[in-house]
């Protein structure tokens, strides 16, 4: 920090006031209106801007800058709340650097033989929630506010199941008044499902699980609060002696019955907090709750009086803050892709920016209806948020920035590859092309019975085919298996090694599983599930075409609708017509059958869910189907095991873990499918 007197030049000057007045209108959006016009990354950088300045120059920090407040003043709707002790709070980091530098200034105020082991919690991106409990019993729910005054939500904070009435402690054990601090969080699948509910009636999306939990609080009708289906976790005590750490603060929050989060963990040092840090990284789309970082706490709760707190965080704590998954960048244009069905989805093209670790420069919007209640127009600045290996979407905008004159944007009414009419069916969202013969979607359809998950067809991916169909020789997927290298010779980016390579795939793809054919054939409602189940009953395509709806409907997974979807695509001469092209090409139109397979799995229920190593997720699905059990789409009490490989869904390992289900990683699959028997 600079000890220099000088005056800061005119620019700084009006930099720094600039600054000040966009950070208090964002505090008002943030803890005000639970909204924000810009991502949590952006208003970091201002802030970060404002306190490099102030450091630089420190004449110009004043008591009233954001720098040296905490929040914001509470609303005049609800009643103003004194907290007995204020609510901090927390400087940040990033780095193992800046964590060793921070515990370096925690060394230098304190004696050479002081130490303490570390408290490392998830920073959970929700709202801040102050309880108040008289002898036992909860009295009093207060927001953070301006960290010495927030707002009374008592009768809010009651409707949150997570939120005891009554502490389940000893009468010896209860002060007359005790005060606890946590967090109220917004659950990804109940906020997911929120979404869905203000999509269908029209109204405005809530941008991130955070705003919809601060949203949902600091309502005026308790009823609309108790409909939402919060969460807490709690981590601090107050009015409690005989606690000398941190730990012990939340063992007894365990006890009297108040949610402590379940990562919680004690470290040796400050290299163990980076390692928590960065493994917590890692697996934090996996919680079922958002989370932006780490706090570190020193554990030894003697230490935290004597390092003592600067005016708006305590010095014994620091945030460990995760790099951004929204940024806010602009929207040049929205386009329209035409899928393999015909559908029609808007996607954003956006000025290349970097989010979480990747350069996005392409963000779905859903359909029609995303983008009107959303309402982002060309132009537009728009939050962007790429969460883990989820697609790129587009959040909103920053309506702040948007340009005079700007319109809504339409949806075409014409194709935008065949120009032919774009129908929007009665009572669904999605809008379609019902050309059939629309160029795009023979693009997508060839390359879906390419792709990984059906005929796995290496070096013909969707640009490849595309090629393919412009030059005239692809119209369809039984057209891959009349292609001769000497056809492909002369096309750009083709040799003869490059033709003869691709020749040699698509052969290999000849003796794939009759269920990957299923798959690839790209009928309606039928994934990799449905199709090996459908192909372990029938056994072979010809048997499946020829069967009665009643009869797909009986087999396990199938159902009325899957069944009806089956026996419209197979009555389409049209689909029958490349069936039989499939099997001049020499395709497999037979179940392969193993009469040694054991039937290891009868009456087991395995769920798969993200990424295997060594097997796609269909071929295990078929695995577990051909071994006599059942490998259905989610997670119920019925479910024997969950399968997890690499980024798989948070809602479903979340819950497999209220239920008590057993998660498997690959190596325990491979026994289970062996054994019949949990590892």
């Amino acid at each position: 920090m600079s000890t220099e007197s000088n005056a800061a030049p005119e620019a700084v000057l009006a930099r720094v006031e600039e600054l000040r007045a966009l950070i208090k209108r964002y505090d008002a959006q943030y803890y005000l209106e639970s909204a924000s016009d810009i991502p949590d990354a952006d208003y970091d950088s201002l802030k970060d801007e404002l306190f490099a300045f102030e450091d630089q120059y420190p004449d110009l920090v004043q008591a009233g800058s954001p720098t040296q407040t905490v929040g914001i003043a509470p609303s005049a709707l609800f009643a103003p709340v004194r907290h007995s002790t204020p609510m901090m709070s927390l400087d940040k980091v990033t780095t193992l650097e800046e964590i060793l530098a921070w515990g370096a200034r925690l060394q230098k105020l304190l004696a050479p033989e002081d130490g303490s082991p570390f408290d490392c919690e998830p920073k959970i991106d929700g709202l801040s929630i102050s309880l108040t409990y008289e002898r036992g019993r909860l009295t009093r729910g207060a927001t953070r506010g301006d960290g010495r005054v927030g707002e009374d939500v008592t009768p809010n904070v009651r409707t949150v199941a997570a939120i005891a009435d009554e502490l389940a402690l000893s009468a010896n054990e209860i002060p007359e008044t005790l005060e606890i601090r946590g967090e109220v969080y917004f659950p990804v699948p109940a906020f997911e499902e929120l979404n869905r509910r203000q999509a269908e009636a029209g109204l405005r999306l809530f941008s991130n699980p955070r705003n919809a939990a601060a949203g949902s609080l600091r309502q005026k009708d308790p009823a609309v609060t108790a409909g939402r289906e919060l969460g807490a976790f709690f981590y601090q005590v107050d009015g409690v002696t005989g606690l000398p750490t941190q730990s012990g603060s939340l063992d007894l929050l365990r006890r009297a019955g108040l949610p402590v989060n379940p990562e919680t963990r004690i470290v040796p040092d400050l290299e163990a907090v980076f390692a928590y840090c960065r493994d917590l990284e890692s697996r934090r789309h996996l919680l079922g709750y958002e989370i932006d970082g780490v706090v570190v706490k020193v554990e030894d709760r003697a230490l935290h009086s004597r390092l003592g707190a600067t005016s708006h965080a305590p010095r014994w704590a620091v945030a460990y803050k995760f790099p951004p998954e929204e940024q806010s960048t602009r929207l040049e244009d929205i386009l329209v892709s035409i899928g393999r069905t015909g559908r029609a989805t808007p996607f954003a093209k956006l000025q290349p920016v970097r989010i979480a670790g990747s350069v996005v420069e392409l963000a779905t919007l859903h359909n029609e209806d995303q983008v009107r209640v959303k309402d982002v127009r060309p132009g537009d600045t728009v939050v962007v948020r790429k969460a883990g290996d989820v697609i790129p979407e587009v959040v909103g905008p920053v309506l702040g920035a948007r340009l005079s004159g700007s319109e809504p944007w339409r949806f075409p009414k014409t194709c935008p590859s065949c120009e032919r009419p774009l129908v929007r069916l009665e009572g669904e969202s999605d809008t379609y092309c019902i050309n059939a013969d629309c160029p795009a979607q023979r693009v997508q359809r060839i390359a879906h019975f390419a792709s990984r998950g059906a005929m796995d067809i290496e070096g013909l991916g969707e640009q490849r085919v595309a090629q393919l169909v412009e030059a005239g020789l692809l119209s369809d997927a039984a057209d891959c298996y009349h292609l001769q290298a000497s056809d492909l010779m002369g096309l750009d980016g083709f040799g003869e090694l490059s033709a003869t390579n691709l020749v040699a795939a698509i052969d290999d793809s000849r003796s794939r599983p009759l269920g990957n054919l299923l798959t690839a054939l790209g009928i309606r409602h039928v994934g990799g599930t449905v199709a090996a189940a459908v192909a372990s009953r029938f056994g072979s395509l010809d048997r499946l075409m020829s069967a009665p709806e009643a009869e797909l409907a009986a087999v396990e997974g199938v159902g009325a609708v899957i069944a009806a979807s089956l026996v419209r695509y197979f009555a389409s001469e049209e689909n029958r017509a490349m069936i039989e092209r499939l099997r001049s090409g020499g395709i497999q139109f037979e179940a392969a059958t193993d009469p040694q397979l054991s039937q290891s799995l009868v009456g087991k229920s395995v769920v798969v869910t993200g990424t295997l190593r060594g097997l796609s997720r269909e071929q295990a699905e078929a695995a577990i189907i051909s071994r006599g059990g059942k490998s259905p789409g989610s997670v119920s009490a019925k479910t024997t095991a969950v399968v997890a490989g690499d980024s798989p869904g948070a809602a479903k390992l979340t819950k497999a873990e209220a239920l008590g289900v057993r998660v498997l990683d690959e190596q325990e699959f491979v026994k289970l499918l062996e054994t019949g028997e949990l590892p």
